[in-house]
């Protein structure tokens, strides 16, 4: 077979519009503070689908109060925790999380979790599309009276995936300056639902639920944490701009701290709301209760700034899925990679809405395999990290069998074995509402622990295969000094740290 061509770098200038791709930041380049993070993981998180997941909890999970609030906090430490982690690699390679795994996986090894990965991220954003329709819809119908229509519809999503595929488009910059305003005006109009709610919800009906099993506590903390689950692979997108001298433990702290004090809030309105919305398990549109439960001099602005916050989650997943299509290797820049994702949210999005009979059901399903689909990459990745000082920046982007990363034929068999068994260990404890592997009704899989099994699997197989070997290339003066070199190798890269 003939060698595939290197991958040319993209011009690296930084200026509003980010140029950037795969290739790794320089070290002069990297400008950017650990503090930052919190207004990303801050706006990753403003969706007005924690409202509905709480809710969830208590109509679907029968959970009281004091349940909700042990998920609420759990979710996100351990969910961000593991973005957090992850994001490490971020800063060590100063390159895209996907674009990092050809380390762990092989070049062609990595098309397979990258694929997948890829596909997850097109259900994930195509959520995101229609809960910001719906939104917009009830605005309308709150101030206009304007009733949803199949044309309207339409409408709707070609606005809000046009919006999202321009932010995502610009880059990271646009997406830092938008993330830390839309943390302000959220979290004021928050802080005006959370009041307007004290003083008019039923306390003695919240406070008297009866507690629900142990087993549905532990799903729920599942189900809440698979949206921080699937942002684990797009750590490093988020940090590559960091320097290497970055604190660790303040990268994992602003990270979790950033989601935390949006989710904990959210999933607890959300809980508090259900006393009032108990129809809420049949409802197609899981947004337009907001405006039932609001006077609409709060649910019109809250809405309208929670459309601003999904776009910028929607934007930010099309701005790493850019990343992860390049490494499947289309050959286009990235902000060309976000138009395939917009249009797969645009024909998926209308599908949702128009044709499927049940939003809430379809929407836990998918986080449920969400998570499972992410967890084996996750325990793979994790562990070869703790082995890992650096990463060969030249080696990333050469595709031939020169690359440092080509392993044998293109893939790490270690990775690759140990991310695939997982990938179906994690399956045959999952159950859903159109698929039940035949190991869900044990305690794990009653649990809705199949995606831990995922982590869990994965990271011991990889950790107990033998180490993959590294072939190095024939000196090659295009190639930086240490190119090459064995990513085990305890010696680091020049300017690479330990952590």
């Amino acid at each position: 077979m003939p060698a595939e061509p290197a991958e040319p770098a993209e011009p690296a200038a930084e200026t509003a519009i980010e140029t950037r791709g795969l290739e790794p930041v320089p070290d002069d380049e990297r400008t950017g503070r650990v503090h930052e993070l919190v207004p990303t993981w801050v706006a990753a998180n403003i969706s007005v689908l924690l409202l509905t997941m709480g809710a969830g909890l208590v109509i679907f999970n029968k959970l009281n109060i004091w349940q909700v609030l042990v998920v609420a906090v759990a979710a996100p430490v351990v969910s961000y925790g593991l973005v957090g982690l992850i994001s490490i690699a971020g800063k060590r390679g100063g390159a895209p999380g996907m674009a990092l795994s050809r380390a762990v996986f092989g070049q062609r090894g990595n098309l397979f979790p990258g694929a997948l990965i890829w596909v997850a991220r097109w259900g994930w954003e195509t959520i995101n599309a229609v809960s910001g329709a719906y939104a917009v819809l009830t605005v309308l119908d709150l101030l206009f009276g304007v009733r949803s229509s199949t044309p309207l519809i339409v409408v709707t999503l070609l606005f809000f995936v046009g919006c999202t595929f321009v932010v995502s488009g610009l880059g990271i910059n646009a997406l830092r300056v938008c993330s830390t305003w839309s943390t302000y005006l959220f979290g004021a109009f928050s802080v005006l639902v959370l009041g307007y709610l004290l003083f008019t919800t039923d306390w003695s009906a919240v406070f008297g639920k009866p507690a629900g099993s142990s087993a549905m506590m532990i799903a729920g903390i599942g189900t809440i944490a698979a949206g921080g689950i699937s942002w684990v692979p797009s750590g490093p997108d988020f940090t590559r701009y960091l320097p290497r001298t970055a604190s660790s433990k303040g990268m994992v702290g602003a990270t979790i701290g950033g989601a935390g004090v949006v989710v904990l809030p959210m999933v607890l309105m959300g809980a508090v709301m259900a006393v009032g919305t108990p129809d809420l398990a049949s409802a197609q549109d899981p947004v337009s209760f907001i405006g039932e439960l609001l006077p609409t001099w709060i649910a019109v602005p809250y809405l309208l700034i929670a459309v601003v916050g999904m776009l910028l989650i929607n934007s930010m997943s099309m701005y790493s899925a850019g990343f992860t299509a390049q490494t499947l290797g289309i050959k286009v820049p990235r902000a060309a990679a976000v138009s395939v994702n917009a249009l797969i949210s645009l024909v998926f999005g209308f599908l949702l809405m128009v044709v499927a009979t049940s939003f809430f059901g379809s929407f836990i399903s998918f986080l449920t395999l969400l998570a499972v689909a992410f967890s084996a990459w996750i325990g793979v990745f994790g562990v070869d990290m703790l082995r890992r000082t650096g990463y060969d920046g030249p080696a990333l982007l050469d595709t031939t069998r020169t690359s440092a990363y080509w392993y044998k034929g293109g893939f790490a068999w270690q990775a690759m074995t140990a991310w695939a068994l997982a990938l179906l260990v994690g399956l045959l404890f999952t159950e859903v509402d159109w698929f039940a592997g035949p190991l869900a009704g044990t305690w794990i899989g009653r649990n809705g622990l199949g995606w831990v099994a995922g982590i869990v699997t994965s990271g011991v197989l990889y950790a107990v295969l033998p180490r993959t070997t590294v072939v190095e290339p024939a000196a090659d003066p295009a190639r930086e000094p240490g190119a090459g070199r064995a990513p085990e190798d305890e010696s680091a890269p020049a300017g690479s740290l330990s952590n």
